[in-house]
């Protein structure tokens, strides 16, 4: 399907940084109203950006009838905004319903009927901006990572713990002097944030000509601090939550727990956190249960 559907480039202010985002047009009326079409907001997960393996996703829903912004969060990719490949919890979800804005203004889009998408780190994130919305008419939460503290005892189960000290020690060093960076993805053994066996290739399979292959060494102090999932309860409206059922990177266990509090509709995948995503097995079950629960709850009646 890559290539099919057009897409049109914008920028957006959040923070006073323009934030650069692709708007792809839904096709058809099937889930139109007089208002006009819903429209997804979509993000990346942790250092990504939306030419590292978005558009399969956003080209499946915008084929489907939605319109869709995907968009790089500032600092990352095309978006403006300086410390560079810096993660920042708050700036990020500040970002997110900046955009979120942004898609409501967009021609032809429903402002009433706003989709959040969001994987890996952005899957917690369209919990917390989410809560207390009623202009959000659906949530997808694609291998979320919900809980930053169980995410690092799930990491001391397949990691070397002098492997995540010397990370830690790296933050530290980072936060309370200059910014270090450290790859994002690297070899088990090496200095990065994700070093499990295979997430070198996987993450490399999926770089865009924007993604850079550094991150701030604080985020793994970002990370100790947050808790999305605990805003899954204040979410009103349905929410699909897909879980990857041995993801070593976002406990399942933590997922499944924000989705019992968010009331969510859940799908399993036996598989690892990058097997959904394009070229993968479990990539095509995951878009069509997507597409599914996103033409059941929004088709109008």
């Amino acid at each position: 399907m890559s290539g099919a559907v057009k897409y049109d480039e914008l920028t957006f202010p959040s923070g006073g940084v323009d934030c650069h985002a692709w708007h792809f047009t839904g096709e058809g009326d099937a889930l139109a109203t007089d208002a006009g079409r819903p429209v997804v907001v979509m993000a990346h997960g942790l250092g990504g950006t939306k030419d590292s393996g978005l558009r399969p996703f956003a080209e499946a829903l915008a084929a489907a009838g939605l319109d869709v912004l995907a968009f790089d969060y500032r600092g990352f990719g095309s978006s403006g905004g300086s410390p560079r490949q810096t993660v920042s919890m708050a700036g990020q979800l500040d970002d997110y319903r900046a955009a979120m804005a942004a898609a409501s203004r967009l021609p032809g889009a429903d402002p009433a009927r706003l989709v959040l998408w969001g994987v890996s780190l952005a899957g917690g994130h369209v919990m917390a901006a989410a809560a207390h919305r009623d202009d959000v008419a659906a949530v997808v939460s694609l291998t979320p990572l919900v809980d930053g503290l169980a995410a690092g005892r799930h990491a001391l189960a397949s990691h070397k713990p002098s492997a995540m000290l010397r990370s830690t020690a790296a933050g530290i060093r980072s936060r309370v002097g200059s910014p270090r960076m450290m790859p994002v993805v690297a070899r088990p053994g090496e200095l990065g944030a994700l070093t499990l066996e295979g997430c070198l290739e996987d993450y490399l399979g999926l770089a865009g000509p924007t993604w850079r292959n550094e991150i701030d060494a604080s985020v793994g102090l970002e990370l100790g601090n947050h808790r999305p999932g605990k805003q899954a309860k204040h979410v009103r409206a349905p929410m699909l939550v897909q879980i990857a059922d041995l993801d070593r990177s976002a406990p399942p266990h933590a997922a499944a727990k924000a989705a019992f509090a968010g009331r969510a509709e859940v799908r399993h995948y036996p598989c690892d956190h990058f097997d959904v995503w394009p070229g993968k097995e479990w990539h095509a079950p995951a878009v069509a249960h997507e597409v599914a629960f996103l033409t059941r709850h929004l088709a109008p009646a």
